[in-house]
Parts: structure tokens; C-alpha cells; sequence
């Protein structure tokens, strides 16, 4: 792991030292930055998000990490005595660190999988519409005629659009929580 301080890393964002520095980033586990600006820790996450093409998510609990939180891609506030400041301006909220864990290992897999079935399901509806449509053409001598009511189309699109999607949202568990909090390893499998 790295430890640095505001001190230095005043001195790493410098545009000589980025690159040297990302280097070696990229060799450690962990990068814990401590006593940073909050202008320091904007920069240093616009850095790594445009210079290694990385997903960021950056966590704070005070007003000071509102720039952080505003520029990662996904920014996480932690309900805190500092305020609410870092909590309005993120994506997601926690009550305390501990449960950052959980909002990772658990909802982001389970949101992961969600929105990717989703997606399938999508296609597949609309290329069964579509596909009834083309078909329908060659029946009819592609004069343009409708093949249903605007109602029925209103209501399949009710039915086939809204409904599936929240009873797949609320009831789709993959996994469930104690197993995806026991193997931290199943988090890779949605990366």
C-alpha cells in the first residue's frame, strides 16, 4: 500500500511527476491519501479517471469531499457530524463505513446483474415486436396497413415494458447477500 499526505502530493500533481506517480499507483493495493485539499482530491480522481481509463468512486463525509465525490463516477457520502453536504452531492448514501461493504459487494452485484438481464430482456422484446411487424408487411402487401389498435399497443408496452422490469427488480436475487459478503471473489465475476 501507499500513504501520502497533502504535503506531497502537492508536489506529485505537478505534470512532471503524474506519470511517475501513477506508475507506481498501479503497483499498490491500496493508495490512502490523508490531510488533502479538497482541490488536492478533484484532481488526484480526475487523474486517475482520465489518465488510467479507470471506474473511480470516491467516499467522503464532510463538505470538504464534495469536489471528490462530484467528479468520481460513482460517489459515495457517508451520513456523518460534518454535515450533509458530502451525502447531497453523491450518488449513494451510507449511515456509517461499515456499510460500504454491503453497498458494494452486495447491491453493486445485484444491481449489475439486474441491469444487464435488462438490457437482454429489451432487445428480446422489442425484436419480437419488430419481427411481428415485418412479418405482418408480407401478409398484407406492405401497404402500410396497422396491424393493432394504438390501445393494444399502449397496453403491450404497459405490460411488456413496466411490469417485468419491477417484478425483476425487486424479487431478482442471483445470490444471496451472506454468500456474495462471504466471497468478496464473486465482485469480479460483474466487473
Amino acid at each position: 500500500g501507499l500513504v501520502i499526505d497533502g504535503r506531497t502530493l502537492e508536489h506529485v500533481l505537478h505534470d512532471s511527476l503524474q506519470n511517475i506517480f501513477l506508475e507506481l499507483t498501479e503497483k499498490c493495493r491500496a493508495v490512502v491519501c490523508c490531510r488533502a485539499t479538497p482541490l488536492q482530491k478533484s484532481v488526484l480522481v480526475r487523474l486517475v479517471r482520465n489518465k488510467l481509463k479507470a471506474t473511480t468512486l470516491a467516499v467522503g463525509d464532510g463538505a470538504n469531499d464534495v469536489s471528490m465525490i462530484q467528479v468520481a463516477d460513482t460517489g459515495v457520502g457517508i451520513l456523518g457530524q460534518e454535515g450533509m453536504q458530502a451525502v447531497m452531492a453523491s450518488d449513494f448514501a451510507v449511515s456509517q463505513f461499515r456499510h460500504l461493504r454491503k453497498l458494494l459487494l452486495v447491491h453493486g452485484h445485484w444491481c449489475y446483474t439486474r441491469l444487464t438481464n435488462m438490457v437482454l430482456y429489451f432487445f428480446y422484446k422489442n425484436v419480437a415486436y419488430v419481427n411481428l411487424l415485418f412479418w405482418y408487411q408480407f401478409f398484407c402487401g406492405f401497404s402500410g396497413t396497422s396491424m393493432t389498435d394504438y390501445w393494444i399497443l399502449i397496453l403491450f408496452n404497459l405490460l411488456f415494458t413496466s411490469v417485468p422490469p419491477i417484478i425483476y427488480g425487486v424479487l431478482d436475487k442471483d445470490v444471496s447477500a451472506e454468500i456474495l459478503m462471504q466471497l468478496p471473489q464473486l465482485y469480479m465475476m460483474s466487473q
